[in-house]
């Protein structure tokens, strides 16, 4: 960790850049991976390195596995200031690169949530391991105006953006959108990790098509959730990008989770079986596409505005 910049920092004088990591979450319960026993998890890696990803988050579903060499993050809950030195200890003992995490439950007073960050953001530096706080629903971080709130508090803290759960839950197309992205500045201005899943105004994951260009088929309604999206995660990256010092790393996760989480729709198929809307594979590898497609245009528009006067 840079204790400077606060980012996964690789230790290098290389120019800021992304990885696009795999969240296993998104291969529970999927017929062409196992993930429960170590044969299975040595073929998945290397199917995954074959396709492109960088690295892999583990999860509280997937046993831990430490001799497969493929870099890994982790994932976690803190309910109590108390609790992150533990935390932090125990992925430290693990060697992930990073952790995410899930703070408090979204009902805590203004003095309990900056004792919960302050607990993160020591912890974090008392075992040089980057922790980010993800923004997620039932969290201290589920509103917007409670989340800037922290950045003005804790200007050095960092996020994992996970932006499903401001663009359903918030129902953000309801309302001045331009106004709401603008609002978020200090939010994209933190982002030190990211976690891909994309979601309608109504719905927590939904699918994407080939075309990444293209309004999805799904979007049926006034909002293209996918223009949306990438918009989203290119100020996001943009944000990174002005922040980021040598040797930082942004790691793009899609986390696509499956039914019996209520993400992953189910609908009865012609014999009346119930089936997954979309394969979250297929799915994942086009997101896979479409975030380094966001840091390209993050990198293009961090190179106009460097040239503007």
């Amino acid at each position: 960790m840079n204790a400077t910049s606060h980012f996964l920092n690789s230790g290098s004088s290389d120019t800021p850049r992304l990885q696009v990591y795999l969240n296993l979450d998104t291969l529970i319960d999927h017929p062409e991976f196992n993930l429960q026993d170590e044969r299975g998890r040595r073929a998945c890696f290397d199917r995954l390195q074959v396709d492109g990803f960088e690295g892999v988050q583990y999860t509280a579903n997937v046993p831990f596995q430490a001799n497969l060499d493929f870099p890994h993050c982790g994932l976690d809950r803190i309910n109590t200031e108390c609790e992150a030195d533990a935390v932090a200890a125990r992925h430290s003992d693990r060697g992930e690169l990073c952790v995410t995490l899930h703070v408090g439950w979204g009902i805590e007073d203004d003095a309990e949530v900056f004792r919960l960050v302050e607990g993160v953001l020591s912890a974090s530096l008392k075992y040089h391991l980057p922790m980010f706080i993800e923004t997620h629903r039932s969290t201290i971080t589920q509103d917007l105006w409670r989340t800037v709130q922290i950045t003005k508090q804790f200007p050095e803290v960092r996020f994992n953006g996970d932006f499903s759960h401001y663009y359903c839950g918030l129902e953000m197309v309801y309302g001045n959108w331009a106004q709401k992205m603008a609002f978020m500045k200090p939010i994209f201005s933190r982002i030190a990790f990211m976690h891909g899943r994309i979601a309608s105004p109504g719905c927590m994951q939904v699918p994407i098509e080939p075309d990444l260009t293209a309004r999805p088929r799904q979007a049926h309604g006034t909002a293209d959730y996918l223009l949306h999206f990438r918009e989203l995660w290119t100020r996001a990256m943009s944000g990174f990008l002005r922040a980021a010092q040598p040797g930082d790393i942004l790691i793009f996760a899609p986390e696509i989770l499956p039914p019996k989480t209520y993400y992953a729709r189910m609908f009865p198929n012609q014999y009346g079986q119930l089936v997954e809307e979309t394969d979250r594979y297929a799915q994942a590898l086009l997101y896979r596409n479409l975030a380094r497609a966001s840091f390209a245009d993050a990198k293009l528009s961090s190179s106009e505005n460097l040239r503007t006067p």
